[in-house]
């Protein structure tokens, strides 16, 4: 994976010391990560356009549903579970949604650990919408 720090690898690297909470961006293809510390980007949408315009990622703003977004520090990682209804072509919601949860805790998880911080992913409440649709015990799952 390749592994992106905005504004510098020094930067981020002094975030993860300092247990400063990032803004965690994971391709849906799982061979980017971008990283930045919540205080340089502030939103996710304005990480990729910030890190578009310095160079570091040919992406911008509008392609923020072509990647998984997370709030991560030592404690946690809070998954921004948002489903794009074109996510890899799926036509049936459930399958859709199921299949971005697998891809997404795969990519998360490996991007999690590459940073040095393998640490458990949530999806807070607000985001939860979506597994509604899971029965827990789905076949799909």
């Amino acid at each position: 994976m390749n592994i992106i720090k905005y504004p510098s690898s020094e930067v981020v690297d002094e975030g993860i010391r300092n247990q400063e909470p990032l803004l965690m961006l994971v391709s849906f293809d799982g061979e980017t990560a971008l990283l930045s510390q919540l205080d340089d980007a502030v939103e996710h949408n304005l990480l990729l356009d910030k890190a578009n315009k310095a160079g570091l990622i040919q992406a911008d703003s509008r392609d923020i549903d072509k990647f998984f977004r997370a709030v991560v520090d030592e404690s946690g990682a809070d998954w921004t579970f948002v489903c794009p209804s074109d996510y890899r072509n799926i036509g049936d919601k459930t399958r859709r949604i199921a299949a971005f949860y697998k891809d997404g805790f795969a990519a998360l998880t490996e991007a999690l650990r590459e940073i040095g911080l393998p640490t458990e992913i949530d999806i807070p409440k607000r985001y939860r919408r979506h597994l509604q649709r899971l029965d827990e015990d789905s076949p799909v799952l």
